[in-house]
């Protein structure tokens, strides 16, 4: 009976990543392909590569987006630190429940409706104090920190809620200030957090396109916009070559994020270890 279990489990996660990923290879394979047509084989060759290097569109776009996914990777993660401190940190104080339900409302509203409102918020500023001027790369890093700060502040929260406040504790006992202690034992224990939410927040403004079509104007169209209208007429295998480009940024990202999150994690362990047995 636990043999027939295994050999289902394994045949569905088998399955499931098939599922998620053949499709991903086989962009990878069709962006080296020699014909236009990109579902027909034509033989092997980089020639889209070179053409995406000359398309300005494409590029254009794509150094808006990484623009602005940085600099809303940079607030969001600011912002929902600072949130999450407050909610894991401070208990029960006056506004909390509001303060939740900020936090946490962009994550079950349908992007729909918060594009529009965010649209409707920005013409009401711009008619009645004139700014902003219009729609671009100040509406759309507004709309972004707006709703991706949410999702760093879970994680946040997540992580300070199982933090060991007894380091915390003994080194204020030891006579730390409480910034010290912040900058020496907090944040150290929580950098992984912090940094898997700013690659988070990023990969949501990078990714978006629901809310960027709302908030973004004339010239300031961003990739997702870009590689949207484009599909609408016919995949490129330009596109394909973009795409490949994007997942190797991806997975270096991903990779070179797990390996120091390893490394701080080890450090973390080696120097408790140090500490008990300093104190045995």
């Amino acid at each position: 009976m636990g043999g027939r279990r295994s050999v289902f489990v394994v045949s569905m996660m088998a399955f499931g990543f098939a599922f998620l990923y053949v499709p991903i290879l086989s962009m990878i394979v069709y962006s080296f392909n020699e014909s236009r047509l990109v579902t027909v084989w034509g033989g092997f060759s980089t020639r889209w590569y070179a053409a995406l290097l000359h398309n300005e569109q494409l590029l254009g776009a794509a150094q808006l987006s990484l623009k602005i996914a940085a600099i809303n990777a940079t607030g969001a993660t600011l912002l929902g630190t600072l949130a999450g401190l407050a909610l894991a940190r401070f208990g029960r104080f006056r506004g909390r429940a509001l303060l939740t339900g900020m936090v946490t409302a962009p994550l079950v509203m349908p992007e729909v409706i918060t594009g529009l409102s965010l649209l409707l918020l920005f013409v009401a500023l711009e008619q009645v104090i004139g700014w902003p001027a219009g729609r671009g790369i100040t509406t759309i890093t507004i709309a972004h920190v707006t709703f991706s700060m949410a999702y760093v502040a879970v994680v946040m929260q997540s992580r300070l809620a199982t933090l060991d406040e007894s380091l915390e504790e003994a080194a204020m006992d030891l006579g730390a200030r409480p910034l010290k202690v912040f900058f020496v034992i907090t944040l150290p224990i929580v950098l992984p957090a912090i940094l898997a939410g700013w690659l988070l927040a990023f990969t949501l403004s990078w990714d978006d396109l629901v809310i960027s079509s709302f908030v973004s104007g004339p010239g300031s169209s961003t990739l997702p916009i870009v590689v949207f209208s484009k599909v609408r007429l016919g995949v490129s295998p330009e596109i394909n070559a973009l795409a490949t480009i994007l997942v190797l940024i991806v997975t270096i990202g991903i990779v070179t994020a797990g390996m120091y999150m390893q490394r701080q994690e080890r450090r973390r362990e080696r120097d408790v270890q140090q500490a008990v047995a300093a104190r045995g």
